[in-house]
């Protein structure tokens, strides 16, 4: 073959690839949702954040939509993911923080996020923290566990799987623990103390970070953890290395899939204790590991960009990125965030933490980028999680059955910024409900002391034996409480309320 024909040959062949590869993306956009731990509102640079820099995320916001009043639908992890992935308020399933053993948590039978997106074309994985239970219970982790994301309806998945301060401090790829020796298997206890990976709370010269005592239990890289561990030592994570683990499989992912619409799910551990940063990111902020770790956060986000860039699908890939809850300084490992925060507010000029009913509990960075349909800028939109299950079914044209996602309603001209229409209503879970009607927040009374391990953790979760409304457009601190001025307004939205939690 004469060079100028072979020349020929290989710019038809690879403009036939450019246009197969466009066409196949052509029908429905990729989607990422990147999923942030403990991220505040005000944790990131667009939103005022000092201390540490994002140029990554702050990149993302001013080429996409930065949306100011959008929520997690609670202010603790395990049911802001149920209600994300199933379209259901977590009160119905009484989901709550899980440990490291409990069974799934999504009735497998249901239909879900990835579910939906499968039935449009769309491959789908998770990669990251889950934290949404495995198994029936009483896992075993030397084999490939029976219940998990692949049943919820991810093709593919990296997980941890509960949370870093766990145990096991393992991976599961595709539900099976990665690099396990059969000869040496592994062991997990919440409950008995089990000989395995020393105590924390009997050997702690060994930590790299000192805990109040829930986190005293087996020490693995230097970090004591809830539960006891024996076994797998092949196979142990090493904390400082979850970037870079985490990103590649995530890259993978995206690479893999360029033969059809993909949906990845990808679950950051960032900034969850313990903030073990990568040595790149030591001392890269000045809050210390809190603030290292959100810079190395936001290294994750730049990754997944820059893979979208490489292989040519960032134009047509929605991303939405946010977090799972409010922000938290001590959550029981003494890395000085509280300390070391200085002017920094990290749920911005919002009251209230992870844990609280306060608007800073799930007011959430939100940010939509998608090049060829969202516009540059900022919305105020009322929005929830909950609402991306039918939001996206709209979207990639699946319906909705009845039973299904039974609280998300579709807002997608909302997320692309073609629309400033909102929730009339929003739920805002916690260990007490918090309510929004437009620019008012209402408190549900709850009358019982704070628990001691949330008084031990600074956080106001907003229990007090008379109702609280506060008026935002005018208080966005929650400072002055104004349930007894409008008594009609309190009545309105307990009535609201009340409709909704008995609504099962």
């Amino acid at each position: 073959m004469k060079l100028s024909a072979l020349i020929k040959s290989i710019v038809f062949s690879t403009l036939f690839c450019i246009a197969f590869q466009a066409c196949a993306q052509s029908t429905h956009p990729n989607i990422v949702i990147i999923y942030v731990d403990d991220l505040g509102y005000g944790d990131i640079g667009v939103n005022g954040a000092i201390g540490v820099e994002t140029p990554h995320i702050d990149t993302l916001a001013k080429n996409g939509l930065n949306f100011t009043d959008a929520h997690c639908s609670a202010s603790t992890c395990t049911p802001s993911r149920y209600s994300l992935l199933t379209g259901s308020y977590a009160f119905r399933n009484k989901a709550e923080i899980l440990e490291g053993d409990a069974p799934l948590i999504i009735d497998p039978n249901i239909e879900t996020l990835p579910k939906m997106l499968k039935k449009a074309g769309y491959r789908t994985g998770v990669v990251g923290k889950w934290h949404l239970g495995l198994g029936k219970g009483k896992i075993n982790w030397n084999r490939k566990i029976p219940l998990g994301p692949e049943e919820v309806g991810f093709d593919y998945s990296f997980l941890i799987p509960a949370t870093g301060d766990r145990v096991p401090c393992v991976f599961l790829e595709n539900q099976k623990v990665v690099g396990l020796d059969p000869n040496d298997p592994i062991t997990v206890s919440y409950g008995a103390k089990i000989e395995g990976y020393p105590w924390g709370f009997q050997h702690p010269e060994l930590l790299k970070q000192h805990t109040d005592p829930y986190h005293q239990g087996a020490v693995i890289n230097g970090i004591s953890r809830i539960g006891y561990m024996k076994g797998g030592k092949d196979a142990l994570w090493v904390d400082e290395e979850f970037p870079y683990v985490l990103t590649d499989k995530a890259k993978a992912f995206i690479d893999a899939s360029n033969d059809k619409p993909f949906f990845l799910y990808f679950s950051l551990h960032d900034i969850h204790q313990p903030r073990v940063a990568n040595i790149k990111f030591v001392e890269s902020s000045t809050m210390g590991p809190r603030g290292d770790v959100i810079a190395q956060m936001d290294w994750c986000v730049g990754q997944i960009k820059e893979a979208l860039e490489k292989q040519g699908l960032l134009e047509n890939t929605l991303i939405i990125f946010t977090s799972d809850n409010g922000p938290i300084l001590d959550d029981g490992y003494f890395d000085y965030a509280r300390e070391l925060v200085g002017d920094h507010k990290p749920g911005g000029i919002y009251r209230g933490s992870k844990y609280s009913a306060y608007e800073a509990g799930t007011r959430m960075p939100t940010i939509v980028h998608w090049p060829k349909e969202v516009k540059p800028g900022t919305s105020s939109a009322l929005l929830s999680q909950v609402d991306l299950y039918a939001s996206l079914a709209y979207l990639v044209n699946q319906k909705i059955e009845k039973g299904d996602a039974v609280d998300s309603q579709n807002f997608m001209d909302a997320w692309l910024g073609k629309s400033d229409k909102g929730r009339k209503f929003l739920l805002e879970e916690s260990y007490t409900f918090g309510f929004r009607m437009d620019n008012w927040k209402y408190i549900k009374p709850k009358a019982q002391p704070v628990p001691n391990w949330i008084v031990q953790k600074f956080v106001d979760p907003g229990f007090r034996t008379e109702p609280q409304l506060f008026n935002l457009d005018e208080d966005p601190s929650e400072e002055k409480n104004l349930a007894s001025e409008y008594p009609e307004i309190v009545a309105k939205m307990e009535a609201k309320l009340k409709e909704i939690l008995c609504d099962k």
